[in-house]
C-alpha cells in the first residue's frame, strides 16, 4: 500500500544542479510533482551563462516543471569553456565562491527540502557534478548560519538535503545506453537509496516534456537526452519513470519526514 498523501501541498523544494538538463534528468518528476500540489519550487543550476543558447531551453524545461524561473550561477561548463565567456569553470572556482552564491538563493527561495547531485557526480562521474555535490552539502548547513555572508539574506535553515543517485539495481538499461556511447557508469548499494518515487501520468508527462525542451542535448547522440529521445516510448519511460534519492542530512526545522519526498 503507498503511504497516504500528504494534506496540501507537498514542501517545498530547490534544486541544485550542474547544467542544465541535470534537473530535468534526475528530478523532474519530484520538481513536478511537488510544483503541481502547490509547492514552491525552483531550481539553481551552477554552468552556462545567462545569455548562452542554453539558457532559454532551460527556461523553458522549467516551465514544463513548474519550477519557476533560471537560477544560474553562470559558472563555465568543464567541458565546455566557451559556455560563459570570461568565467572560471566551476570546478576551477573557488568553493567557497560557489557555497556563497548557492546559499544566497536558499535564503530567497526557503525551502523546506534541498536536491542536489550525488558524491559520485551521478552515473558518469562529471566534474560539475561532484562540485555541485559538495559546494551544495556545505550551503546547505551554512544556510542557517546567522554569521554567514549575511549580506545574501536572512538565514534560512532547510529540513533536508537529499542526493539523487542510482541504484546497483535501478541501472540496467541505462548502463547499457550509457555505455554505448563509451560512459562510465557509477551506482550506489541499494541500501543507500532512502526514497524512490515512480512516476505515472502528469508528473511523467512533464518530465518528458522538460528533457526535450533542452533540444540542442536532445539532438546529439552521445547526449543522455538525445539518447532517450531515439528509444520507442515504452523503453524510454522504462529509463525515466523511476527517481532516486539519499537522504543526507537535516536542518533544525520541524517536520521533514521521509515520505514527504517519496509520496
Amino acid at each position: 500500500m503507498p503511504p497516504p498523501q500528504p494534506a496540501g501541498p507537498r514542501p517545498s523544494l530547490l534544486g541544485v544542479f550542474a547544467h542544465p538538463d541535470d534537473e530535468s534528468l534526475l528530478a523532474g518528476g519530484v520538481l513536478a510533482q511537488h510544483a503541481a500540489s502547490g509547492a514552491a519550487t525552483a531550481v539553481v543550476t551552477a554552468t552556462w551563462s545567462a545569455d548562452s543558447h542554453r539558457a532559454p531551453e532551460l527556461a523553458d524545461a522549467l516551465a514544463a516543471l513548474g519550477a519557476g524561473e533560471p537560477r544560474l550561477l553562470g559558472f563555465a561548463d568543464a567541458r565546455v569553456p566557451d559556455s560563459a565567456p570570461g568565467r572560471p569553470r566551476l570546478c576551477d572556482a573557488p568553493i567557497e565562491e560557489v557555497v556563497g552564491l548557492i546559499v544566497g538563493h536558499i535564503r530567497a527561495v526557503r525551502p523546506r527540502i534541498v536536491v542536489t547531485h550525488d558524491a559520485y557526480g551521478q552515473l558518469t562521474g562529471h566534474p560539475d557534478h561532484v562540485r555541485t555535490h559538495q559546494a551544495t552539502v556545505l550551503a546547505f548547513h551554512a544556510a542557517g548560519l546567522e554569521l554567514f555572508r549575511p549580506q545574501t539574506g536572512e538565514p534560512w535553515q532547510p529540513e533536508a538535503l537529499y542526493a539523487a543517485t542510482h541504484p546497483h539495481s535501478g541501472v540496467g538499461e541505462l548502463a547499457a545506453l550509457l555505455e554505448r556511447v563509451g560512459k562510465t557508469v557509477l551506482s550506489v548499494p541499494d541500501e543507500h537509496v532512502t526514497a524512490t518515487i515512480d512516476l505515472t501520468g502528469d508528473p511523467l508527462e512533464r518530465k518528458w516534456a522538460a528533457i526535450l525542451a533542452h533540444r540542442s542535448e536532445a539532438a546529439r547522440e552521445r547526449a543522455l537526452p538525445g539518447i532517450l529521445a531515439r528509444l520507442p516510448a515504452r523503453a524510454r519511460e522504462s529509463v525515466i519513470a523511476t527517481e532516486h534519492f539519499t537522504r543526507l542530512g537535516t536542518g533544525r526545522g520541524p517536520g521533514g519526514r521521509l515520505r514527504e519526498l517519496a509520496v
